[in-house]
């Protein structure tokens, strides 16, 4: 008799195993048109987020979903807002959307957490810097998009010289400011839906911050001096965010 319960619940478990990755999928599957339709993304944007969306759920459940949501919703967005001003300053993303190095770039080190996540025994940790990785990312794409729609001159960060707008490593008030609060709203929405308790909400928040500053840092450094891309900018940028993230916790840990 219990040999046949636990055949019962082995097949029950394979069943709800197999339905949460067609969920995944299908939940991909759209997002990913949806996402190509609006042109937020070229086609192999599109393949490369059809994989990190699809690792998100199946590793990290629907919840990882909406945080992935917030970030796309923001950036599109903030990439839209005075298009035209950033078309005429020759800076503008380009029409058919982000490619695929972009992408991974940005969402590649979130998707890296979700699956440590899985493999970890569901070590909280590996959600918390997941949620950083995705607040750093929107911050960043924020931060450049609407920072190059003010009217104000930017200053480099490292040495606030004042350089023309789209400048790697150029920083604003104006870009600086929405960055943040995007940074506020991604990592909110995911601790709304369950990822994390709300006291982690300061630590998402710090290294997200820490993440765009440094993101400015290398774009002033590194890149202008040709020695590294921005796409690998922006994986050092939310790599780092993550790493803070958790360590702030292993570091000063809530009792």
């Amino acid at each position: 008799m219990a040999s046949y319960r636990l055949i019962a619940v082995t097949t029950l478990s394979g069943i709800i195993g197999s339905n949460s990755l067609w969920i995944a999928a299908i939940v991909t599957v759209v997002f990913t048109t949806l996402a190509r339709f609006v042109k937020g993304v070229s086609r192999s944007g599109a393949a490369a987020g059809a994989v990190i969306c699809f690792a998100l759920i199946a590793c990290a459940g629907l919840g990882a979903f909406v945080g992935l949501i917030s970030v796309f919703t923001l950036t599109w967005i903030a990439t839209r807002f005075g298009y035209r001003r950033k078309q005429t300053l020759g800076i503008a993303e380009r029409p058919e959307g982000r490619k695929a190095s972009q992408v991974s770039a940005n969402l590649g080190v979130a998707a890296a957490c979700a699956i440590f996540y899985s493999f970890s025994h569901r070590n909280s940790l590996f959600l918390l810097a997941m949620v950083a990785a995705f607040a750093e990312a929107g911050a960043d794409t924020v931060s450049s998009e609407l920072g190059q729609t003010a009217n104000r001159q930017p200053h480099l960060i490292t040495t606030w010289e004042p350089v023309p707008t789209g400048t790697d490593g150029a920083v604003s008030i104006m870009g600086t400011v929405s960055g943040i609060l995007s940074a506020t709203v991604i990592a909110g929405i995911s601790i709304a839906v369950g990822l994390l308790p709300w006291q982690y909400l300061p630590n998402c928040l710090g290294a997200a911050t820490a993440g765009m500053f440094f993101d400015s840092i290398l774009g002033a450094s590194l890149e202008r001096q040709g020695r590294i891309g921005n796409d690998a900018v922006n994986l050092l940028s939310t790599l780092l965010a993550a790493i803070l993230a958790a360590a702030s916790i292993l570091l000063f840990s809530v009792k």
